[in-house]
Order: C-alpha cells, then structure tokens, then sequence
C-alpha cells in the first residue's frame, strides 16, 4: 500500500500527491498568498533568484536526483520542495529505466506538484537535464525534436512533460555537483536510492 505524503508542506503552494505516482492538480491563477505563516519566519534567509519580479515570500526551493543500478535497469528519483519553512518530500521507482529519465523524471514530478505559478530555484546534479532545459530544448523544438545530428531527441516524453511543468513558473535552473558534500543533494540521492531499493522489496 502506498504510504501517505508527509504532512509537512505550505498551503496553497503545491498540490496533494501521493510519493511517485504524482497526478498534479490543475494551476490556479489567483496570486499567492504572501503573508507570513503563522507559526514563524522561514527557517534561512531564501535564496537570490535573479529573477525579475521575486517576492522571497513567493519563493520554493527545489532539489531533484535521480539514478540507476546499473544503468540502464531499475531507477528511483526524489525531489524536495521547501517554501515557508515547510518541506515536503517526493520520490519514485521504475524497474527498467535511466539515470538520465530518473533525473528528468524527478524535476517534472516536482513542478508538478505545485498548485499555482511560483518562482522557483531548481538544484540539480544533472547537466544533462540543466542544459537541455536552458539551452539545448530550443533548438530540437524548432527542429521538431531532432538533434544537430538530425536524429531524434532522446526521452522526448519526458523533456516534453519537463517543459510543460515549467511553463508557468519563473525558474531559476542551477547545477550543483552530485556528492560533493551538498547536504539538500545528498538527502534527494537518498530518497532515489531508497524509492528504487523498495523495487526489490
């Protein structure tokens, strides 16, 4: 049986959800609510965005990981989404997968999982994924997703959901190297290798 979500999250920022298996609830367009929560400030100063137009208030920090063991095979993702002070974690499996569909996987389950635009900073430790969402989708999309080889783009599925899920929010995509001490990625890896871990369960 599916465990229930943490209980832990800010309200009227992202959508109920069981772990996994996300179906995000429709974006609401009414402007988030700003006021501080009642039980406290945020737990750190949030981050600079360098977006335009940030309210910190309006802010949800977001880390994703995702992997295999070995690659291809069995894959687990996880993802953490903090605003207000509050948390909430997310994770999945799949018995036949990549690292590199296991890392997109994790960003589009997250973004998914909020309820109305937000401004978003996303940390991920995949390039792959950083790269094509800032530079590389632009151009496979004007290409009808082909490469500049002129093949198909790979995981099409999943860097089209990944676009779809970003669309309504202000993003702010950053790389942080995989364990290299980084406490949020290490605690994302860990919530990959669990999910995936229970696939043998």
């Amino acid at each position: 049986m599916a465990s229930e979500p943490p209980k832990v999250w800010a309200a009227g920022v992202w959508a109920a959800g069981v772990s996994g298996s996300l179906e995000p609830e429709p974006l609401e367009p009414q402007a988030l609510d700003t006021a501080p929560p009642e039980d406290g400030p945020l737990e750190r100063d949030p981050p600079e965005t360098g977006l335009p137009g940030s309210d910190p208030r309006d802010l949800v920090e977001i880390w994703t990981d995702g992997g295999c063991k070995p690659n291809p095979g069995p894959g687990g993702w996880g993802a953490i989404l903090r605003a207000r002070g509050r948390e909430r974690e997310l994770s999945g499996a799949e018995p036949a997968t990549t690292n590199n569909r296991m890392e997109l996987t994790a960003a589009a389950g997250a973004l998914e999982a909020l309820k109305r635009p937000c401004t978003v900073v996303l940390h991920t430790d995949s390039e792959y994924v950083r790269n094509g969402i800032t530079r590389w989708h632009t151009g496979w999309v004007r290409k009808n997703w082909r490469n500049a080889a002129g093949d198909p783009v790979k995981n099409v599925d999943l860097w089209q959901r990944l676009l779809a899920a970003a669309a309504a929010h202000k993003i702010d995509w950053r790389f942080v190297r995989g364990h290299s001490g980084d406490a949020m990625n290490d605690r994302v890896d860990a919530l990959a290798t669990a999910a995936r871990e229970r696939l043998r369960t």
